[in-house]
Order: C-alpha cells, then sequence, then structure tokens
C-alpha cells in the first residue's frame, strides 16, 4: 500500500520555492521560512504567482513529486509532473474500453454520486432528528432515488448529464439545511461557481478542487491517463478522468465542508467579499481549510469495497487501482465507490 506522506501546501501569494540539496526551500521577501527534506513530501499545492525554480521542477520530476499550481483564491492554474510512467498497453486499453463502455460507466459513476448525495441527507437525518418529517428532505431524497433508476433507461450520455443537473438541482435546495450548527454565521442558498457568490459555495469549489488534483495524480500513480475521461468531454489542460472519478467522491467533500461549518471551525471572519461580488477565502481561511483536509487525509476510513480500513487520503489511488484493474480485464466491473 502507498505511504501517505505529506502534502506541501504554500498559501502565501508571495512565496518562492526553490531546491537546496534534497530539501525543498520557501522563501519569502529573500529570507527563509522552513525547509523539507523530498523523501517526506508526495505533493506540493502552490497557491502562489512567483512560482517555483527550475532546479526545484527538475529535481520534483526526478522524485516523481507533483507540483500544482493554483491561484490564491483556488482556481486550478497548471500542473509540473515527471515523465509518464507505466504500460504503455494501459494507456490503449484505457482509450479502448472507454469508447466501448463509457455509457456504462458513466451511468454507474451518476447513480453512486445520487446513492452518496443521498447518504449525506440520510446522515443529517440520523444525526437530526427534529429534521426527519422535513418534506422538502424527503422530496431531495425521493428525486435522487429516482434518478438512479432513470439513468439506466438513458440513451446517451447528454441525457445523463440532464438526469445529473435535475438530481443536482435537488441535492443543494436543502444543502443549507445540512448546515445544522447552531447560530452559524454562515448560510446557502444556491449552487454557483465561477465565481462563487457565497462563503458555502467559496468552500465547496475550493475543496473540490484539491480533490480533483489528488485524483489526478493517483491516476497518474497507477499509470491511467487523467486526461482521458469516460463522461466529461476532452478539453486540453483538462483532467477529464479525474473529474469523472471525484464524482463518486463529491460527498466526501460535502461532508467536510459542512463539517468545516457546523463544528464553527470557519466562519464569515474566513473569507473576503470582492466588489464584483465574488467570495473568496481569505489567508487565514485557506490555512484552516488546509490543515484540516490533511488532517481528515490522516484519519483512518473503512473502504466499503475491499474491506479494509486505510488512511482517508489514499482512497483516490484504491479507487484508481480498481479502475486500472478494470481497464486490464482483471475484473468484470469498476466498482464505484459507495458510502455505507
Amino acid at each position: 500500500m502507498r505511504k501517505l506522506l505529506n502534502t506541501v501546501y504554500v498559501t502565501n501569494e508571495n512565496a518562492y520555492l526553490a531546491l537546496d540539496g534534497e530539501n525543498l526551500v520557501c522563501r519569502l521577501d529573500n529570507n527563509e521560512k522552513f525547509r523539507i527534506p523530498f523523501d517526506n513530501i508526495e505533493n506540493i499545492v502552490c497557491f502562489s504567482y512567483l512560482g517555483c525554480s527550475p532546479a526545484l521542477m527538475g529535481k520534483c520530476v526526478e522524485k516523481s513529486v507533483p507540483i500544482n499550481f493554483l491561484s490564491p483564491h483556488g482556481k486550478f492554474l497548471a500542473k509540473v509532473c515527471g515523465e509518464t510512467k507505466g504500460n504503455v498497453f494501459l494507456r490503449v486499453s484505457q482509450i479502448d474500453v472507454f469508447r466501448k463502455n463509457a455509457l456504462l460507466l458513466t451511468k454507474n459513476t451518476m447513480a453512486a454520486k445520487f446513492c452518496n448525495s443521498a447518504q449525506n441527507i440520510k446522515r443529517t437525518l440520523h444525526d437530526v432528528p427534529r429534521l426527519r418529517g422535513d418534506s422538502q428532505l424527503q422530496v431531495a431524497l425521493a428525486v435522487l432515488g429516482e434518478g438512479v433508476e432513470k439513468l439506466y433507461s438513458a440513451g446517451s450520455i447528454e441525457q445523463i448529464v440532464g438526469i445529473e443537473g435535475n438530481c443536482a438541482q435537488a441535492y443543494f435546495s436543502v444543502f443549507d439545511k445540512l448546515i445544522t450548527g447552531k447560530n452559524s454565521d454562515i448560510h446557502f442558498s444556491y449552487r454557483n461557481k465561477r465565481p462563487p457568490l457565497d462563503e458555502v459555495n467559496a468552500l465547496l469549489s475550493f475543496v473540490y478542487t484539491l480533490y480533483t488534483a489528488e485524483f489526478a495524480a493517483a491516476l497518474e500513480t497507477v499509470g491511467l491517463d487523467s486526461y482521458i475521461g469516460f463522461c466529461h468531454a476532452l478539453r486540453s489542460g483538462r483532467h477529464s478522468l479525474a473529474c469523472d472519478l471525484v464524482e463518486e467522491a463529491r460527498c466526501l467533500a460535502d461532508r467536510f465542508v459542512l463539517t468545516l461549518i457546523n463544528l464553527k471551525i470557519i466562519g464569515k471572519k474566513d473569507f473576503d467579499t470582492q466588489i464584483s461580488g465574488a467570495v473568496w477565502l481569505n489567508d487565514t481561511g485557506r490555512k484552516k481549510v488546509l490543515t484540516k483536509w490533511q488532517e481528515r487525509k490522516r484519519t483512518d476510513y473503512l473502504h466499503p469495497h475491499i474491506k479494509q480500513k486505510i488512511p482517508f487520503g489514499l482512497i483516490p489511488y484504491v479507487q484508481s487501482n480498481l479502475l486500472a484493474k478494470y481497464i486490464r480485464g482483471e475484473t468484470e466491473e469498476y466498482p464505484c465507490f459507495l458510502l455505507k
């Protein structure tokens, strides 16, 4: 099993990363802020416009440590990684299998997404008895259940996208009811992305970006091409397969966001509102989210398919391995991630 090492998050916009021997060095205003041995790093996520030295990028390529560059607001900009590893025949098989089975894979993935979204609602109903008779929550559960049934009669991915849109609308229409912390100063109205117009949307987009980058790194590790997906349209520079796999695991990101809000780890003071109306995590907010995300990745999680306890942070690697086994013909189907 892959060892879960440190993901280094550089949140200061003015930080510059460099190489010194076998160490990653972070400098701010020409002063060294910290240094970390490369043997302790598995991934670098940089929210900085200054970037890093060519020598450091070369070292990361040599050590197979990906560097993800994001804007200070969490928008993915670019990724630096090494030579593509893995069996070239696996990638050829990936294209063949996706061309042949894209519709079935998309149906299974979206069915898992709908079921997992329903599980998030049911968990809140379990934890908060006063909501069990809420008619809006029951309607949302019904829409998600009907969505699963409609998926398997769909004849095209376009039809599935329409079903997914209706289910997502139903799910997010009751998302504010899942914010159950007493006297919370954060509320949710509807899902919007570019740019996010409230604190919850800012959190969701930020965590989705982090998780998609982790799935992309996991796919590359097992030898699959993260740019060639079966559901999301191919687009230059987009990790379409990572976007596909993260769909079934969005429930984990959603629950993480709800925990941050309900436990009042994150509040309005952790966000900045721009003149345009866009709402972004500020530097303090980003550090809180990243710290808690890293802590969450180290907690044990019983994987529903392999029936083993693994670190939460290894879920993308397990799912990527399961997909690779399916593509190689070692299993009859790809087991999507399902909450239990």
